[in-house]
């Protein structure tokens, strides 16, 4: 396997070897997998489930939204992947107030050697990962200028395009709507993200080990797991695993049965649901299953690997209808309805 050196830590990371067999190059990604995972588990406590689900996206080069209500950890787990990735790393606040070029940056006049020129200067989206902290703080138009560093990974300032350094993996945490000062995320800000991950309240044991972590004379350090390399290499291995015809058109059919105009859409979506998921959805299945599959010890994806990932890539991209809202309507509990609907039409056409 391929030591790649790790600049920031001095350590050093292996990345799977694209000349290595394919055994081993699975196995290397696993390794990675969970090394990091281990990793981010000294200061997390009890969400494991949230840290697959922020590594997937990673992995499969996408974005995340984590949703919960404040102090349960959001924002120290985006901390501590910065430090277990050798990645550069930028934080935004957002609020209110904050504008479209706080985040992109600005032109600014400078002097030197007797002249006058401007000079760009680069906001905090021009990192590798960055924490949209509290996202849903700042106002659509705010919000809205993360939609192209998002989308394209590059941002607009004074009709130029500049690129963002890749791997570009935002983060970003979302208090819920209920709150008071909050805005709603325009859907298709919304659609750009990968995942949306919701963040429970810990348990008592959790809650216990949380307390003896963050209370006693010793803070838990964590290590560099991977860097850019790691991650590149990770992420064409998993580009390449195959998905056969069937698994493929069993994914789309959880898009097509989202959409209450549909003819394989199950009830619950024709009473309650406006608006079914994108083709954005679809991708997503697609791509973090197939990760699913190298991490279960495969190298075919699964239809358990789509139903596994099924609702974090739905949940954000259904939108309710009145009624919908009004009955208190769940849209993770629509896409386990589609699920269900669609694995039965599944089995009967097997047998």
């Amino acid at each position: 396997m391929t030591t790649l050196a790790n600049d920031t830590a001095g350590a050093a990371s292996t990345a799977p070897d694209p000349t290595a067999d394919l055994d081993t190059r699975t196995a290397g990604f696993r390794e990675h997998f969970a090394h990091a995972s281990r990793e981010i588990g000294r200061v997390i406590v009890g969400y494991g489930n949230i840290v697959e689900g922020v590594l997937l996206c990673l992995v499969a080069g996408g974005h995340v939204l984590l949703e919960g209500v404040p102090g349960l950890g959001k924002t120290l787990l985006v901390r501590t992947l910065s430090e277990v990735l050798d990645l550069s790393f930028s934080r935004i606040q957002f609020t209110p107030d904050l504008m479209p070029a706080d985040i992109t940056g600005t032109n600014i006049l400078v002097e030197e050697d007797g002249r006058r020129q401007f000079q760009f200067q680069p906001g905090p989206v021009f990192a590798q990962i960055v924490l949209a902290d509290e996202i849903n703080r700042a106002t659509p138009k705010t919000q809205s200028a993360m939609l192209e560093a998002m989308q394209e990974k590059s941002v607009t300032v004074a009709g130029k395009m500049r690129r963002l350094q890749e791997p570009f993996f935002v983060l970003a945490t979302q208090n819920p709507i209920e709150m008071e000062g909050t805005y709603p995320l325009p859907e298709a800000q919304l659609d750009r993200f990968l995942f949306n991950l919701i963040v429970p309240s810990p348990t008592l044991a959790d809650l216990a080990t949380i307390l003896d972590r963050t209370t006693g004379a010793e803070t838990p350090t964590v290590s560099v797991a991977l860097n850019g390399g790691d991650i590149k290499a990770m992420r064409e291995l998993a580009r390449a695993v195959p998905i056969a015809p069937h698994v493929r058109d069993y994914a789309a059919s959880l898009i097509l049965a989202s959409h209450p105009e549909n003819a394989s859409a199950p009830p619950v979506v024709r009473q309650f649901v406006r608006v079914g998921s994108s083709p954005r959805g679809a991708q997503a299945i697609v791509l973090t299953a197939k990760i699913k599959a190298i991490l279960a010890g495969r190298y075919n994806v699964a239809i358990e690997d789509i139903n596994t990932v099924a609702v974090p890539a739905l949940r954000h991209r259904i939108l309710l209808n009145f009624e919908g809202e009004a009955e208190g309507i769940e849209t993770a509990d629509v896409v386990q309805k589609i699920i269900e609907s669609e694995s039965t039409a599944l089995q009967k056409g097997i047998s």
